[in-house]
């Protein structure tokens, strides 16, 4: 087990992306509000120590964010790299406003002090 998916401490709303169809829902939401996606490998440190600085925040500054699990689903965030034109990275955070990724940041740069909300 790894942090990952022990930790169940957290009040973070994820909502996860788990195939094609989620991922089209999230891009069609993001034309209403603003959304997050973050995409976890839940093997890595970095990633892990990523994630936790998010969740850690005691307000989601982002009310839709989206969790992708790289090891299940890698071919989700082939189609993001695809779609929005950002090379992937691991860990990675991009946030997508009308269907256009506005910012995207990875490793030890994510943090919402650097998110633009």
């Amino acid at each position: 087990m790894n942090w990952f998916t022990t930790k169940k401490t957290s009040s973070f709303n994820w909502l996860r992306l788990t195939d094609d169809y989620s991922f089209q829902l999230a891009m069609q939401k993001s034309f209403e509000k603003k959304i997050l996606i973050f995409k976890h490998s839940t093997r890595c440190s970095i990633s892990s120590m990523a994630l936790y600085r998010i969740e850690d925040n005691l307000k989601q500054k982002i009310a839709a964010c989206y969790l992708l699990d790289l090891l299940k689903y890698r071919s989700i965030s082939n189609k993001i790299e695809e779609e929005l034109g950002v090379k992937h990275e691991s860990p990675q955070i991009l946030v997508i406003e009308n269907g256009v990724c506005t910012y995207h940041s990875s490793h030890n740069d994510i943090s919402w002090d650097r998110i633009p909300i």
